[in-house]
């Protein structure tokens, strides 16, 4: 067994102690259930940690993380964490968070086959498609890259508000909400691409309206009777 394996159950044991002294009921009450107002979907990538740099602790976020944060719904393990967040563990916030540097990002805009990877990346590769115009115009390769990671985490959002249990309880309860943010692995800052969810929710009902209902007539309905 090599040593930084073992240093990991080392590490553990220091992080127990360290929780124990600051509150002698922390993991009994971690052991209860979980009840985070966030959803994070994120990279796979391990330079890029949901709670460290959300900076907050276990139990706060839910988290998913996949090559490139991608939401496919063809995908069961993301849809999967998808409904179970917004039906079950009632989130408020669902946030979907790329990273510059990445990996995946940069391997779908490289003309090279990888093989059991290709179908993954497709859906990347898809995104420099739908905004090749503005990509291609951009002649600094790294601005290229970096503006892919960001249309990438602006179209996964797009595929989060798709799913018809994120546009029925947000019907309900005006949440969960979706967020697109990228994490500068140059700064450590986060930083938040604003995405118009309510404008981008309305824009795609023509189409994808899973509900069967006007959703802004609702809310409309719903302040009015405040």
């Amino acid at each position: 067994m090599s040593n930084s394996y073992e240093v990991i159950f080392e590490n553990n044991k220091k992080w127990v102690e360290q929780n124990l002294r600051r509150d002698a009921d922390f993991f009994k009450n971690l052991a209860k259930n979980q009840t985070p107002e966030f959803l994070y979907i994120g990279c796979s990538d391990s330079r890029a940690s949901a709670e460290e740099l959300m900076g907050l602790k276990p139990g706060e976020v839910f988290v998913h993380r996949n090559i490139a944060n991608v939401v496919n719904t063809l995908d069961m393990s993301a849809t999967a964490v998808i409904q179970y967040a917004v039906e079950h563990l009632k989130v408020k916030h669902i946030i979907v968070c790329g990273h510059y540097n990445c990996g995946g990002v940069k391997s779908a805009m490289t003309a090279q086959d990888y093989r059991l990877l290709n179908p993954w990346l497709r859906t990347i590769r898809d995104v420099y498609r739908l905004h090749q115009v503005e990509l291609d115009a951009i002649e600094d390769e790294g601005k290229r890259y970096d503006r892919l990671v960001e249309l990438n985490v602006q179209e996964q959002c797009i595929n989060v508000i798709k799913m018809a249990c994120v546009q029925e309880r947000y019907i309900i309860e005006e949440f969960p909400i979706v967020h697109g943010w990228v994490f500068d692995l140059r700064t450590g800052r986060l930083i938040d691409l604003e995405i118009d969810f309510e404008n981008i929710l309305k824009d795609i009902q023509k189409i994808y309206d899973l509900t069967d209902s006007d959703w802004m007539m609702r809310r409309r309905k719903k302040s009015s009777d405040l």
